[in-house]
Order: structure tokens, then C-alpha cells, then sequence
């Protein structure tokens, strides 16, 4: 598995929910996806608590309390135009790869919104964390029609591990 994904574990409980795998398997399904390849890429995943990812949003969006995922593009990538794929980035060369940005991801919140969903938390994580790799590639949600082209990725990239629709309750609670 290439390890252009690197992970910092700041709270336990996401070691043993496998946070490094899930953030490898979940960026390379989202690359894949897009089309780009890993080499000359490179990436952090931070998994917290919900008092650390409360901090940081207090500190970067001005919102004292827990959020699910949050992240840091390295570079200003959204599309020009509403609703259109953003400007992807260029690959740097593999001895001195092109850092994207950062990615936190809180294992409460997670949690307590995969139980209330009815999903397996290692199925919200990937989802979660591929939503954080696109951010920084340049996707965003404030605009409807972004957010739709945004879902949409997001549905091929859970396709692409073998995981239902994260917007399609039906696809996990059955029939």
C-alpha cells in the first residue's frame, strides 16, 4: 500500500478502530477516483477527541464546539465556476512531495454519529476522512451545486471500498 498518508494519533481510541488504514485505504480510493496518483503526494490525517477538535475550530473558524472533520488545504484549489470540478493539483516528484494539507478527525463526534446513523464507525471514518481529502483537492459544500458534485465523489469513493452511499440511508438500513 503506498504510505503518502501520514497518520498522528492523538486520542487511543482511534488505534484501535485502525485510523492508519482506514485514512490510507480512504485517500487512495479518493485519488483513484479523481484520477491522480499518489506519488509526489502527501497528506496528514490527525485523529483527536472532540475537546481537541473544539479548540481547533474555535481557533481556525471561530466556533468553540466539537465537529466532526475539519481540514487544511495547503493551497486555495476550488473551481472558478459553481458547481465544476476544482483545480487539481500537479504531482510534486517523489523525494519531494507536494504536502496538501492537514485533515483532523474526532473520534467522538464519529462515533456518536455513526450510532445514530446506524453505520459501523469504521464505515463513517472513511467516509469522514475521504470528505477531508477533498476538501483539500478543492471540493467544497457552501454552494448547492458544489456540494451536490461533491456528494456524488464521495458516493463512487465509498463504491470504490466496497461501502454503501453515506447519503443513502436505505443503502444501510436495508429494504
Amino acid at each position: 500500500m503506498e504510505d503518502f498518508v501520514e497518520v498522528v494519533i492523538e486520542d487511543i481510541r482511534w488505534e484501535s478502530a485502525g485510523l492508519q488504514e482506514l485514512a490510507q485505504r480512504a485517500a487512495l480510493a479518493t485519488f483513484a477516483e479523481l484520477g491522480l496518483p499518489v506519488a509526489g503526494f502527501a497528506l496528514c490525517v490527525m485523529g483527536c477527541d472532540d475537546a481537541r477538535i473544539a479548540a481547533l475550530n474555535a481557533d481556525f473558524r471561530g466556533k468553540p464546539t466539537p465537529t466532526n472533520v475539519l481540514s487544511w488545504p495547503s493551497d486555495e484549489r476550488g473551481a472558478a465556476i459553481a458547481g465544476e470540478m476544482p483545480d487539481l493539483p500537479q504531482a510534486g516528484d517523489s523525494g519531494d512531495p507536494d504536502h496538501l494539507g492537514d485533515i483532523a478527525i474526532a473520534f467522538d463526534t464519529c462515533q456518536a454519529e455513526a450510532l445514530a446513523g446506524g453505520k459501523p464507525l469504521t464505515h463513517h471514518a472513511a467516509h469522514l476522512i475521504a470528505h477531508g481529502v477533498l476538501h483539500i483537492l478543492g471540493f467544497d459544500h457552501i454552494k448547492e451545486s458544489d456540494g451536490d458534485l461533491m456528494e456524488a465523489v464521495e458516493a463512487r469513493v465509498m463504491a470504490r471500498l466496497g461501502l454503501p452511499n453515506p447519503y443513502d440511508a436505505a443503502e444501510y438500513l436495508g429494504p
